[in-house]
């Protein structure tokens, strides 16, 4: 059996960093990362790119050695992407962080409302029942990250949670300061208009967590295998039928009812930055889909069934 010399050099400055003999020819993309490793402990494999060009895609940890346009010896590019952080820890974080502190002006903590208002209560029925539905919508993300989602990849840059956090933690925030102000308005139509946005929240809600099931259901645990994702006898799955991401299309949904519910402007500016935000991831999917798959459905959108 031939083995191969693979040559590891800084994609900047094309400095040799490690040069590794008798490869073996079936050896992966990730133990190749383990092997370097061992002479840069700092570069742990899960902060490495390695890429046959220095300007290149990064390769999949899955790509075989002798599978690459490469000869006996070869030469890969290094890139450092960085401190890296685990997904599940970004979820956590992001996730929490929305449920206490909008927990934190529903209780009307001190210091926020001034102190005739320190652990006062509403007496508006609504202000309770967005609270049961912010925190319902943040616990089923948790408890989602926990014991449902599995991660193509495993971390993601450090930096990245201090974004996301911003994001998540502001907007929760703001929504909260308003909706539990001692001065908020109920919404125009009563009754009536929370009733419907309830329902609006409740039925996306279940459509969010059924295509979170199914889209588990299509990965079988510790593998990165994709396939297409097809409706099943759940019927809130059938929007597959029309869209490539139904869950970004129920999150939104979900986000429409709690605005209607509240009534509130910096509900509705999450709302519409967030279905921007899931367009754009949702635009991405959709064209990896096709061009992975050629036998994808032609009639689906990548979020807002005929439209988008």
């Amino acid at each position: 059996m031939k083995h191969y010399e693979v040559e590891i050099l800084d994609a900047k400055t094309r400095e040799k960093l490690c040069f590794l003999d008798k490869v073996e020819p079936n050896a992966t993309i990730a133990e190749i990362k383990t092997l370097f490793t061992k002479s840069h402990p700092q570069w742990y494999p899960a902060r490495q790119s390695l890429r046959l060009d220095p300007k290149g895609k990064s390769l999949k940890d899955e790509d075989v050695l002798q599978n690459l346009p490469v000869g006996t010896t070869a030469t890969l590019y290094f890139r450092d992407l960085g401190a890296q952080i685990s997904w599940v820890t970004v979820f956590l974080t992001e996730y929490a962080g929305p449920l206490l502190i909008y927990l934190l002006f529903y209780f009307r903590v001190p210091f926020i409302y001034g102190p005739k208002y320190d652990f006062t209560s509403s007496r508006h029925s609504v202000v309770h029942l967005a609270c049961i539905c912010h925190s319902f919508h943040y616990v089923k993300r948790l408890l989602e990250t926990l014991f449902v989602h599995r991660f193509s990849h495993g971390t993601m840059p450090l930096r990245n949670i201090f974004k996301n956090c911003t994001y998540y933690w502001g907007f929760a925030a703001w929504m909260a300061y308003y909706i539990n102000h001692p001065l908020y308005t109920p919404p125009a139509y009563g009754e009536d208009q929370v009733k419907l946005a309830l329902i609006i929240f409740l039925f996306c809600q279940l459509g969010n967590f059924s295509i979170h099931i199914a889209l588990r259901n299509l990965r079988p645990a510790g593998s990165k295998t994709r396939k297409i994702p097809y409706p099943t006898k759940n019927p809130f799955t059938w929007l597959f039928l029309l869209v490539s991401c139904p869950n970004y299309t129920y999150e939104v949904g979900s986000w429409i009812g709690f605005t209607i519910m509240t009534q509130c402007l910096p509900v509705a500016l999450f709302s519409l930055v967030g279905f921007v935000q899931m367009t754009i991831w949702a635009k991405g999917k959709h064209r990896s889909y096709l061009k992975e798959f050629r036998d994808y459905p032609a009639l689906r959108s990548p979020i807002v069934p005929f439209l988008l």
